[in-house]
């Protein structure tokens, strides 16, 4: 456990690694409680744009919501890795244009359904840490 330390990731950084992985997890408030669901996504520009497993309930409670989007990659062995956290006002992808352009690049969904919905989460705030072996 010793010999790790902690840096702050730049915001280019945070997309840089949100780039390498295919799942992270949207926070959101349902019935005035904290939800998270974990997403199938892949990043568009600075925007998080997931498929939501067939879901309607998750497309519906996050749409025009401010609700958080997180990543990680930590090995479990060496405890090192990062972890990236963006927060932003989510919204349905329903731009026909959009959506034609979407189904080969989002990662498929462990969900079975196929024509899950799509939501955006520009990532407006953005932040981030990783955590690597070497001196304190």
């Amino acid at each position: 456990m010793s010999g790790r330390r902690s840096t702050e990731l730049r915001r280019a950084e945070c997309l840089a690694v949100l780039a390498t992985v295919a799942v992270g997890r949207i926070v959101y408030t349902e019935h005035a409680l904290p939800t998270v669901q974990p997403v199938s996504f892949f990043l568009d520009d600075e925007e998080a744009i997931c498929r939501t497993g067939g879901q309607q309930r998750i497309a519906a409670a996050v749409d025009r919501s401010v609700v958080a989007f997180q990543a990680d990659e930590i090995n479990a062995a060496d405890h090192v890795g990062w972890s990236v956290c963006g927060v932003g006002e989510a919204y349905a992808v329903v731009d026909p244009v959009r959506l034609a352009d979407l189904p080969g690049r989002v990662p498929q969904s462990w969900h079975p359904a196929c024509n899950s919905p799509m939501i955006s989460v520009p990532l407006q705030r953005l932040t981030g840490n990783r955590v690597l072996a070497g001196t304190p």
